[in-house]
C-alpha cells in the first residue's frame, strides 16, 4: 500500500474527500515520514503487540503501526474519517477500524473482545488532539488497563509537565498522577511544520512504560490524589494553608500531629514534594481519620 503522509498525498486525499477540519476535534494530520518512523521506533511495537491507537485521522501513522505490530485497532470519532480509513488502510489485513468516542468506551471489554489471545501484550500509540490529552491519557492509566506502554504525540508544554520533577516550574498534579502509574520518557520533539493544519505550538513524542504497580503505596487512592490536588492547587501556599483550605478542609491540629509524625515541614510548598513524601501524607492521614 502506497504511503500517505506526505503533503502532496493528504492534501490529494482530503480534497478528494472534501475533508473539513474540525477545530472542536483538534484535528492534525502528520504529514512527515521521519517522525512516523521515530514514533514507531520508540514505542518499541513488535510483531507480537496488540497495539489501540486514537485517533488514526487518516490513516498515516497507522499504516507504520500495522507493518511492525500483530494487530492494530484504531479509533476514531470521526464518522466522515472513516470511509479514508477504509481506502488507506485497505491492504492492512491487521488493522480494524472503529467509529467511537475512546472516552466513552469500556476499554477492558473491547481488549478482552480484540485482543484473545492470553497475556496480550498492548501498547497504545496515538497523535493525541490537544484538548483531550489528558482525559484521555488518565482514562488509560486510572482505570488499570492490560497495556504495557503508551506512546503519544502530545503538546510540549504538557509532556514536560508529565516527567517534571519537584521544585521545578513544571512540576504539579499531573506530573505526580502520570508518574504514580508510569515511567515517561521523551522520545523526540517535533515542530509544527510537520502537520496538516499546523499547529500554534511545538509538540513533544513522549512514551509511558506502565509500572507493573503504583510507584507508591497508598491506603487510599482518592484521598491521595485529592491531597496532591490541594497542595497544588495554590501553588504559593504553604502545605499546611494548601490542605486546611482546599477541598478536603483538613483540620491544622489533625495536619500538625500529621507533619511533626513523618517529620516533613508544613511549612514547605506542595511544588517541593516527592510523590512518596505526598503518599505518607496521605496514609498518616488515613490512618488517623
Amino acid at each position: 500500500m502506497d504511503k500517505i503522509a506526505s503533503p502532496k498525498k493528504t492534501k490529494e486525499i482530503i480534497s478528494e474527500y472534501q475533508f473539513k477540519f474540525s477545530k472542536s476535534l483538534g484535528q492534525n494530520f502528520l504529514i512527515d515520514e521521519n517522525i512516523l518512523e521515530k514514533i514507531v521506533i520508540g514505542s518499541q511495537v513488535t510483531k507480537g503487540d496488540y497495539v489501540i491507537e486514537v485517533g488514526p485521522g487518516i490513516g498515516s501513522l497507522t499504516q507504520y503501526i500495522a507493518e511492525k505490530a500483530k494487530s492494530v485497532l484504531a479509533i476514531e470519532i470521526d464518522k466522515s474519517l472513516i470511509p479514508i480509513l477504509d481506502r488507506t488502510l485497505a491492504g492492512y489485513s491487521n488493522v480494524k477500524v472503529i467509529n467511537e468516542d475512546v472516552l466513552k468506551l469500556d476499554l477492558h471489554k473491547i481488549m478482552a473482545e480484540e485482543f484473545k489471545e492470553p497475556d496480550a501484550k498492548i501498547k497504545v500509540i496515538a497523535n493525541l488532539p490537544y484538548y483531550v490529552t489528558t482525559p484521555i491519557v488518565m482514562k488509560f492509566l486510572e482505570e488499570k488497563l492490560p497495556i504495557d506502554s503508551m506512546t503519544i504525540m502530545i503538546q510540549q508544554e504538557v509532556a514536560k509537565r508529565m516527567e517534571a520533577m519537584p521544585s521545578t516550574k513544571d512540576y504539579g498534579a499531573l506530573s505526580i498522577a502520570v508518574q504514580y502509574y508510569s515511567n515517561p520518557r521523551i522520545i523526540a520533539k517535533v515542530p509544527p511544520s510537520v502537520f496538516i493544519p499546523q499547529p500554534k505550538v511545538d509538540s513533544i513524542v513522549i512514551r509511558l512504560d506502565i509500572l507493573d504497580k503504583p510507584r507508591v503505596k497508598v491506603e487510599d487512592e482518592k484521598l491521595f490524589f485529592a491531597i496532591v490536588k490541594d497542595a497544588f492547587s495554590k501553588r504559593r501556599k504553604t502545605l499546611l494553608n494548601a490542605l486546611s483550605t482546599g477541598n478536603l478542609k483538613l483540620e491544622k491540629e489533625l495536619l500538625k500531629e500529621v507533619f511533626e509524625k513523618i517529620d516533613i515541614n508544613p511549612q514547605r510548598r506542595g511544588e517541593t514534594l516527592a510523590i512518596e513524601e505526598f503518599a505518607l501524607i496521605a496514609n498518616e492521614i488515613f490512618n488517623k481519620k
